[in-house]
């Protein structure tokens, strides 16, 4: 499998670009699939998503921090005897004293190497907070128990992260006393009771939860690679990963070795059977190369679904994100989504299908989405789009392109698919929404001061901030579920991983001015760390005008303006109940934006004082640059 995109999902150390891709005008979706099973859950359409990356989002237990010994198997596989966590409010770019002993060159390396000791109590601990964004879904990346900061390198996907949870040493021994293959040997552990205690605050709080898990490669402490390295042929395992070569004992060299995935040597790409067998292009056909390995999967995610085994799932998590779905073959989907189901009807599929060819293009999703493996995509191709036009950023497109974008990219994708798919804005893998604006790059391709020694680092100004809002207030009335990466609520800025991890702002630390430099040599202005209170409310504002208007949610999309001349957009959203309209002025001069419509019509929500002028037969909404209105027809 020599063509696969290899991202930076996990450690960041590989770098990518997006290029345009030929806009063609599309047909309206199809019909949603009539078949239960094919149709994605009902409550996804609702849903308004909050990404939680837990080591960065908040310390509230310093007793269960990581240490050294917690941190074997992950890059950069050494740690300094001076090493210690990195206090919350560290300046992002100064280098602690430790870095210069460890056994890498250059900042980015050694950013794997810090800790900020962010736990499941500073999730327990914000939940008010969460609670008081209007989200109502979350999504969790990695909590399962690894060595890294970032969790895709897994020693075992049956457990909560132990330096999660309360009690790291006891959940070692616990774990120890298990047989990791048989289900019926496999405890609780404190983290895992922890995580229950939080799963358990958000549905009391009629919140959902994902778990992110990659199906696709484990970390070099996964107890079947470990077992396999110790007893070669004779190891049970020997089939679950794609081993290139076995240890030889009778010599002293480590012969061992495996496929790492995207060449990383901290993560091992498990054994798959691929149909035909010298297939070189996304997606796969074929199945997972172990049936023994499949059969932990389930386990492990039945484990997760209905953790009492009861038979009834409403006290377990509400699905998964799947890592790197795309180099999975899809054989394996279709099986898991028929274990998945059997355990949850209700349970949410979300793949990540990012890039087809690294730069030109990415995958498209229709084959995973119809109705047999996913029941949506993380939509980073609607980003692309959006990012272009309200941010003006490459691949820089006009209304009308914008427009020819959107209907390209949901062609043939069923309504319901449309409704459940996560519209992300921003992620642990990409720079911040704020940074991605502020810099008119390809998103992702040179987006950090090591690729771009021009990429602005520092806050973004105000006019991207209105851009920021522009942009926000096309997620939160578009088809599709809109999503928050944890910290763009507050203001914060950051380039691509690892810029886009720094830990999360709260009011009750202090923080260091950013003033350091990734080029130690260079100047860049000095920025107060404080959170962006306007932006916050506006981000409230959104998810309550969303959860107010179901028309936002599953109404029928109607482009009504595409000005290129003067940088206009409008659309509609309606049922034959209720009826939104959305009008943008992207340009940066007033604009009279008139539309055919009668009628009266009131304010949902604007970025800056509007007036609306409505007459017998049109509405004409006056927009100063940099604007957006969204209004809501009055019966």
């Amino acid at each position: 499998m020599k063509k696969l995109y290899q991202l930076s999902i996990c450690l960041g150390l590989l770098w990518v670009s997006c290029s345009t891709e030929k806009d063609k005008e599309a047909p309206a979706p199809t019909t949603p699939p009539t078949s239960a099973f094919a149709a994605a859950p009902s409550w996804t359409k609702d849903a308004i998503w909050y990404q939680i990356f837990v080591e960065r989002f908040r310390n509230g237990d310093p007793s269960n921090d990581p240490r050294p010994q917690d941190m074997t198997g992950a890059y950069p596989g050494y740690i300094p005897d001076n090493w210690s966590i990195t206090d919350w409010g560290h300046d992002w770019y100064e280098r602690e004293s430790w870095q210069k002993d460890l056994k890498v060159e250059g900042f980015y390396p050694a950013t794997q190497a810090r800790r900020f000791g962010g736990d499941l109590q500073g999730v327990l601990d914000k939940i008010d907070y969460i609670q008081s964004l209007g989200v109502n879904a979350i999504y969790f990346n990695p909590l399962n128990d690894s060595p890294s900061l970032h969790k895709y390198d897994a020693r075992n996907y049956r457990h909560i992260d132990r330096n999660f949870g309360p009690k790291p040493d006891q959940d070692i021994e616990i774990i120890a006393s298990e047989t990791p293959i048989e289900p019926s040997s496999w405890k609780w552990t404190t983290a895992d009771s922890l995580f229950w205690e939080v799963v358990k605050a958000f549905k009391a709080r009629n919140m959902r939860v994902i778990l992110d898990y990659s199906w696709n490669h484990t970390g070099t402490e996964f107890f079947a690679l470990k077992d396999i390295k110790a007893n070669g042929d004779d190891s049970p395992y020997r089939d679950w990963f794609n081993i290139l070569s076995l240890d030889d004992p009778n010599t002293p060299e480590d012969e061992f070795e495996f496929e790492g995935w995207a060449g990383t040597k901290t993560l091992a790409v498990v054994n798959k059977a691929i149909t035909p067998a010298d297939d070189e292009e996304m997606p796969f056909e074929g199945n997972l190369g172990s049936t023994s390995l499949k059969e932990y999967i389930y386990a492990v995610s039945r484990r997760w679904l209905d953790p009492n085994g009861d038979g009834d799932p409403s006290d377990g998590v509400d699905g998964f994100r799947l890592d790197v779905a795309g180099e999975v073959p899809q054989g394996f989907w279709r099986d898991y989504r028929k274990e998945i189901r059997k355990v949850n009807p209700e349970a949410y599929l979300v793949g990540e299908i990012w890039w087809q060819h690294w730069p030109d293009s990415f995958m498209d999703p229709r084959g995973f989405i119809s109705g047999d493996q996913f029941d949506a995509v993380m939509n980073y191709r609607w980003y692309r789009i959006a990012r272009g036009f309200f941010a003006q950023a490459k691949p820089v497109l006009k209304p009308s392109e914008f427009v020819a974008g959107i209907n390209r990219i949901n062609k043939d994708i069923a309504k319901d698919k449309l409704l459940a798919m996560m519209n992300i804005s921003a992620s642990h893998d990409t720079p911040r929404l704020s940074t991605s604006l502020f810099n008119k790059n390809m998103n992702k391709y040179q987006s950090k001061p090591n690729d771009d020694p021009e990429y602005k680092i520092h806050k973004p100004d105000e006019k991207t901030l209105k851009e920021q809002k522009l942009l926000l207030l096309n997620q939160f009335t578009f088809i599709g579920a809109p999503q928050i990466w944890n910290g763009d609520e507050v203001g914060m800025w950051g380039a691509d991983d690892p810029d886009c991890r720094k830990p999360m702002w709260w009011d009750d630390i202090t923080y260091q001015t950013e003033k350091a430099n990734y080029q130690e040599d260079k100047e860049r202005p000095a920025d107060e760390v404080k959170i962006n209170t306007n932006l916050l409310s506006f981000y409230q504002a959104l998810a309550k005008m969303r959860t107010s208007n179901p028309v936002l949610v599953d109404g029928d999309l109607e482009f009504m303006v595409a000005d290129d001349a003067a940088m206009t957009l409008a659309y509609k959203r309606s049922t034959e109940e209720a009826e939104v309209i959305v009008v943008f002025n992207r340009s940066e001069t007033p604009q009279v934006i008139e539309l055919s419509e009668a009628g009266s019509y009131e304010v949902l929500l604007e970025t800056h004082k509007s007036t609306i002028v409505p007459t017998e037969t049109s509405l004409k909404v006056e927009l100063a640059g940099l604007q957006g209105v969204a209004l809501q027809k009055i019966n």
